[in-house]
Formats: C-alpha cells, structure tokens, sequence
C-alpha cells in the first residue's frame, strides 16, 4: 500500500514538474535575447536537452522561440554583368558588324553568290531601334542571306560614298549583279524588304567575278596610271 501510494504521489508530481521546466525553460529563452536580463544570455537550448533534463517527456519548443535563439543570416549575392547594347546583338553567324571599307569589301568578295543585305544604321536612330528586332528574326528565318550591320558614325567616309543620307538604310548585293537595290526603310514599310528578299534570293548562279559595290571607293585609292606618249609614225 506504501508503494501504490508513492507511487500516486509521484505521478501527481510529474505533469506539475514538465510544464514547469518547460515553463521556466521558455522564459529563459525569452530573457536571453533581452541585453536588461540576466539567465541563460547567450545559451542555445535544444530539444534534447530539455528532454533529457526532464525525463525524455517535453514538447517541442515552438518555432518562433527556436528562430530566436538560433538566428541565420542569409546573405545573396547578385551578380551584375552589363548587357550588350542594342545594335550590339547579333541574330547568329549570319550577321556581321562592318567596322572599315576594307571589311566591307571583303565580306562582299567570300560572300560568293550569297545574297547580302546591309544595313546602314546609327545607334542615336529611333526607327534604326525599332527595326532592329524584326530585321534579326529575318536573318535567323534565312540563314542563306548574309546580313552585314555599318554604324554610320564609325565609317562615315564609307556611308558617304555610298550616298547614304537616310537611316536605316540598306543595300541588296548579289555576286557579279553587283548591288541590285537600294533604299531606306522604316519598321512600318519592313515588307519592302520582305519583297526585295523575294525577288533576289532566288535560286540562280552569278556567272562571273563580283561587279562592285556602285561609287564606293578604297580609302587608299591606287594613283591612276599614266598615258604613254603616243609614237609618231614614220
């Protein structure tokens, strides 16, 4: 009977015993991030510590005492890299930056009987921009064509030659025809160019070396030959 009663008593104490370790536990907690209290400043408490001081039987410590004592701090890093401007974009290998006459020449001359289109554009144009996205998507819808790209502001002597006066402006060049079209075109009259693809991208051979690209001279022309005195007869 002393045992069943001890027992009793016992099991009477327990509930009394957890909570209040649990209770005490948690207001520590509370008072350790407080720098006016003094108690466990600085001590992490853990589930299984609390368990096993208090016999293994404790509930969890919730969440929101569990993110004060354990803070993280999550740093992200971002990474900035600068993105290439507008006329910078290429649609793939199909379309090149001319940067001097003398690139231009010979992108003409390995073209062979490609069909090549110029643009003539300046990076401060308004409609240039606009035009610009469509004209990539054409040179990706045919790989076929050559698409070369002339900053206006960077081979001005060149677009003046060519008696460029208007941006964009472009240019239709095929093997030994020569230079089959010229005009300026905005976004909003984009199928002249659709119909100038038509008409000369078709399939047919150029016999012959390439006829030149019109009044477009070497930077570096060559000195003219001279005229030989003529022989007088006799």
């Amino acid at each position: 009977m002393a045992d069943a009663i001890k027992l009793s008593n016992s099991s009477q104490r327990s509930p009394y015993s957890i909570s209040s370790f649990v209770s005490s536990s948690l207001s520590s907690c509370r008072s350790a991030r407080s720098p006016n209290r003094t108690g466990l400043r600085g001590k992490v408490l853990s589930v299984s510590s609390l368990s096993s001081a208090a016999g293994g039987i404790v509930s969890p410590i919730p969440s929101r005492c569990r993110k004060q004592l354990g803070p993280s701090k999550i740093q992200a890093t971002v990474t900035e890299t600068e993105q290439p401007k507008w006329w910078e974009k290429n649609a793939g290998p199909n379309m090149i930056d001319i940067h001097s006459t003398q690139e231009f020449l010979n992108a003409l001359s390995e073209a062979g009987d490609r069909l090549v289109i110029v643009e003539f554009y300046g990076t401060w144009c308004a409609s240039c921009r606009a035009l610009f996205p469509k004209l990539c998507r054409t040179a990706v819808e045919h790989p076929d064509i050559l698409f070369l790209k002339v900053n206006f502001d960077e081979n001005k002597p060149m677009c003046k030659n060519l008696n460029v006066k208007v941006l964009p402006y472009f240019h239709f060049y095929r093997g030994a025809d020569g230079r089959l079209e010229a005009f300026s075109c905005s976004l909003a009259k984009f199928q002249k160019i659709k119909d100038a693809i038509e008409l000369h991208n078709t399939a047919r051979c150029s016999i012959g070396p390439p006829a030149g690209v019109g009044e477009l001279n070497l930077e570096s022309p060559s000195p003219p030959k001279e005229k030989l005195p003529e022989s007088s007869g006799t």
